[in-house]
């Protein structure tokens, strides 16, 4: 089991940055790939973006390649999502994700530990 703790949202106005995090706690970190998802209003859950546990290899959705960087620090156990040139349409409760695999996925089903989401505001 790991818990997950994402922090770091909240307003920012179009083409501004944020930078959220997740923190996990209850297991060992360094075993479980690492994503974000995000549901935009009245909307369903998408990827964002995750990276495999040892940080080798990285993957994102066609919205946010070039803006967006996934990254982790195994020694915090924390990971993290840097959001550059933002727009109205990231506006979005993000949610960070965890599997105990090498492999990690695009679709919500293949994630089976989700933290409670953390609120992203755009202002155009």
């Amino acid at each position: 089991q790991v818990q997950l703790v994402e922090s770091g949202g909240g307003l920012v106005q179009a083409g501004g940055s944020l930078r959220l995090s997740c923190a996990a706690s209850g297991s060992i970190f360094s075993s479980y790939g690492m994503g974000w998802f995000r549901q935009l209003p009245g909307k369903e859950r998408e990827f964002v973006a995750a990276i495999r546990r040892n940080g080798d290899y990285t993957y994102y959705a066609d919205s946010v390649k070039g803006r967006f960087t996934i990254s982790r620090d195994n020694a915090k156990n924390t990971v993290y999502l840097q959001m550059n040139s933002l727009k109205p349409e990231d506006t979005a409760v993000y949610y960070c994700v965890a599997r105990g695999t090498l492999e990690v996925y695009r679709t919500i089903s293949s994630w089976p530990y989700w933290g409670q989401g953390t609120q992203v505001t755009v202002s155009s």
